[in-house]
């Protein structure tokens, strides 16, 4: 068992650095001039602009290799993190009734062409976390206080929330649904790993978008629905930026620059900030 453990690990490694050597060399190829990542600047959603010949194509291969990346990498990561998880699934099972891992409906999107002309459609699907909520609970005050959010509804928000640090109001303090383990799940993201499934699946990406809860969705405006045109992620720009430390606008403006600046070097760029970004612990539920 020990010996089909430590060669299971040195295929992972080898796969996720042939992964990794392709990726890079077809970020080199396909966006020479794209190496340094643009400046994010925070401005109204505007009309996506019509790409040329070449960028279309550009823009295909980039499709093309990303899901590519996603699948070599979700299953290495999988392979390589189930002790972990397992362990994870041991804790949770332990702590309180209910099973382990959790699952929801989200919504994310996917392309579609037809007659040469692309578009992103919104597309349902099944998300996986490990449960960090007692069983049973009611999620109608966290879609209260997600559609006060994105309404700007103050005063709503705290009379759910009460008075908390400015950095705190933009999420659910002390929220008495979640476990003991829950919180260190939440903490440190680790409730997100059972999405390396999802990204296996297709259903998501290892970079993009957080997948919308179908009572967000139905109270977004016209401009919100930019940031579903893209893959919804398992980890993404506004999650290294920011997580919920900014207020909803402000969400929505990072996951649409993103989707209009995706390349190969601005999604690496991302993976390699997540670990940071999660040691930090700013903005974290």
């Amino acid at each position: 068992m020990t010996n089909a453990l430590k060669q299971g690990r040195k295929i992972t490694l080898i796969l996720t650095s042939i992964a990794a050597i392709i990726f890079v060399t077809t970020a080199l190829v396909l966006n020479p001039a794209r190496m340094r990542t643009p400046e994010l600047t925070l401005v109204p959603a505007q009309p996506r602009r019509r790409r040329n010949l070449n960028e279309k194509y550009s823009y295909r291969a980039y499709l093309i290799a990303k899901r590519w990346f996603d699948i070599v990498v979700s299953a290495s990561a999988i392979l390589f993190l189930a002790p972990l998880m397992l362990a994870i699934m041991v804790a949770v099972k332990l702590d309180s009734e209910g099973p382990a891992v959790y699952s929801q409906e989200r919504i994310g999107s996917r392309i579609r062409g037809k007659g040469g002309k692309r578009s992103w459609e919104a597309k349902a699907f099944t998300i996986y976390k490990f449960r960090t909520m007692k069983k049973g609970n009611s999620s109608s005050q966290h879609k209260a206080f997600v559609q006060a959010l994105i309404k700007g509804d103050t005063a709503t928000l705290e009379a759910i929330n009460g008075k908390v640090a400015s950095e705190d109001k933009y999420k659910i303090k002390n929220d008495s649904r979640v476990t003991r383990i829950g919180k260190i799940l939440r903490k440190t993201s680790l409730d997100e790993l059972p999405q390396l499934f999802n990204v296996l699946k297709g259903d998501m990406s290892l970079v993009g978008p957080r997948p919308a809860l179908a009572y967000e969705v139905d109270v977004y405006a016209p401009h919100h629905l930019r940031r579903l045109e893209a893959k919804p992620g398992f980890t993404g720009w506004w999650q290294v930026k920011a997580r919920s430390s900014v207020d909803f606008e402000t969400m929505v403006q990072l996951d649409t620059w993103y989707a209009e600046n995706a390349n190969l070097w601005l999604d690496l760029k991302i993976l390699v900030m997540t670990p940071l970004s999660v040691i930090k612990g700013k903005g974290a539920a």
